[in-house]
């Protein structure tokens, strides 16, 4: 699991994602900051973790990092006590618009859906513009929530999502779930969105690169979000190609439960670590 970590999280240490955005930025790509840790158990935690986004947030800004962050809700203390959570979300929403920076609250589990579209509605309503929202392809709610959310132009990060889900609420096949992302991204493009699409697949990059074409948008109107580590290749054309290329940057202690989560997406990568290891006491 260690070895599968390295290649997806960028250290235990704030110094190691620092290191790992400057090194994305000076290859011409912006990052997100995620602090690992969700599920939180107490209010300490939950306020823990909230004290490192401001030292993450603080580092930005001391190192002149092209780079926003991404916060989990439930890390900031969801399902310990949701007033406490707002509020640690609201903390780091201040701090980040008196630097003009950017929070993006991420979609967890289906039982938090709800709950984080509602606080993002809060947060509009009371006029904080630098915050966005993710929505998951594969859940078959997301249309509707595209089109409760369609007059509030939101910035949406649309992702495929990650976590196992009941079929009643959630779509399984590979082309469900793609048909879903198409009809997503267009829908909130249409509505005047910007949006961030969050894939590896070849064929939603296509698409999203067609209707871009399409309809002459501009880069304040879409990026592309890669994770760390993953189709690094891709990353690299789409810069080329003039887009604004994102890259998802994770760092903290909590690297097994975000490792356990890489490879419940893409259990291919076991095979990986397997021979790589399998190499390395082979030549020993």
């Amino acid at each position: 699991m260690r070895r599968l970590s390295d290649r997806y999280i960028a250290g235990a240490e704030l110094t190691d994602a620092v290191d790992a955005v400057r090194a994305l930025n000076e290859a011409g790509k912006k990052a997100t900051l995620d602090v690992l840790g969700e599920e939180v158990s107490s209010a300490e935690e939950a306020r823990a973790i909230r004290a490192e986004y401001e030292r993450a947030m603080a580092a930005i800004e001391d190192e002149g990092l092209d780079a926003n962050v991404s916060v989990k809700l439930t890390g900031l203390g969801l399902k310990v006590d949701e007033e406490l959570c707002e509020e640690n979300v609201r903390v780091l929403v201040r701090a980040a618009a008196a630097n003009g920076r950017f929070v993006r609250i991420d979609m967890e589990d289906s039982s938090t859906t709800t709950a984080t579209l509602d606080l993002y509605r809060r947060l509009r309503a009371d006029g904080h513009d630098n915050v966005g929202i993710v929505l998951q392809a594969m859940l078959r709610r997301t249309l509707d929530d595209v089109r409760e959310l369609a007059a509030l132009q939101p910035n949406v990060r649309v992702c495929k999502g990650i976590y196992v889900e009941p079929a009643e609420i959630a779509y399984v096949g590979d082309e469900a779930i793609r048909f879903n992302f198409r009809e997503a991204i267009a829908e909130l493009w249409e509505a005047g969105a910007k949006v961030a699409v969050a894939t590896h697949d070849d064929a939603i990059v296509e698409y999203a690169l067609g209707l871009i074409r399409e309809h002459g948008f501009g880069l304040e109107r879409y990026e592309f979000q890669l994770l760390l580590g993953v189709r690094e290749e891709l990353a690299d054309e789409l810069v080329r190609g003039g887009h604004t290329v994102r890259i998802y940057v994770p760092y903290g202690q909590k690297w097994y439960e975000y490792s356990l989560r890489r490879l419940q997406e893409n259990p291919k990568m076991a095979g990986y670590v397997a021979k790589d290891v399998f190499r390395r006491l082979t030549f020993r």
